[in-house]
């Protein structure tokens, strides 16, 4: 899972960053209201953490952003504001939740896996594709209740696909979705051949009945047999 998080407060962003990298996210940052905006039209996220009180405009105006963009990300307010008035602009602009400072980081933990299983997988943590089963909480893949072993990047690449099973996956989008801003320096994207054909053989060797096709210069898709 990806996560944008706007805050400019370097200190609360780094221990926000580190936490949710804990959880197994990819977690891009921004400081600014131009460098979010910079950031939410060209990249897609699963979720986006947002302060209201950015040095160079408001958050707020970012929820109207993203609606004239048409673009539906998960939305989190954290902000030092809690009065009724702005949780309501908040919600009322777009956002799915709103937390206020200070907050434990545990709740906002919960709070971003509520918000994307929420909206995404409507409310599940598993996924199951012919005999295979995806736990996104637990980061686990098991073919007919066998656990099945991947690295990171091929449980990262994997989740993508099943989430979006049956449906094309931009090669960008997923390189994106799995390396974050490191797939900036890439020159090709072989290391995404070489976590795809890996998982391709551990997902047909367990007969998992699933299998990960490729459509040439475009990107993949996770389908049944």
């Amino acid at each position: 899972m990806k996560l944008l998080v706007v805050e400019d407060e370097t200190e609360l962003l780094e221990v926000i960053q580190q936490s949710l990298e804990k959880q197994s996210y990819i977690v891009e940052t921004a400081g600014t209201f131009t460098d979010a905006m910079e950031k939410m039209i060209s990249f897609e996220y699963d979720c986006i953490l947002l302060d209201i009180m950015l040095p160079d405009g408001s958050g707020l105006q970012l929820l109207e952003e993203l609606k004239k963009i048409n673009k539906s990300h998960n939305v989190i307010i954290i902000s030092a504001k809690d009065s009724l008035e702005d949780k309501l602009a908040g919600l009322d602009g777009g956002a799915d939740d709103y937390l206020v400072k200070p907050f434990h980081l545990a709740e906002l933990n919960a709070r971003v896996k509520s918000v994307v299983r929420r909206k995404s997988l409507n409310g599940n943590n598993k996924i199951e594709i012919a005999q295979l089963c995806v736990d996104l909480q637990e980061r686990l893949v098991t073919v007919n209740q066998k656990e099945l072993v991947l690295n990171r990047k091929e449980f990262d690449i994997l989740s993508y696909l099943v989430i979006n099973k049956n449906r094309l996956v931009n090669k960008t989008a997923l390189a994106e979705q799995v390396w974050g801003d490191h797939m900036d320096e890439a020159d090709d994207y072989e290391f995404i051949y070489s976590q795809i054909k890996n998982l391709r053989k551990k997902l047909r060797d367990s007969a998992s009945g699933v299998e990960i096709q490729a459509v040439y210069g475009i990107g993949y898709k996770l389908a049944s047999l």
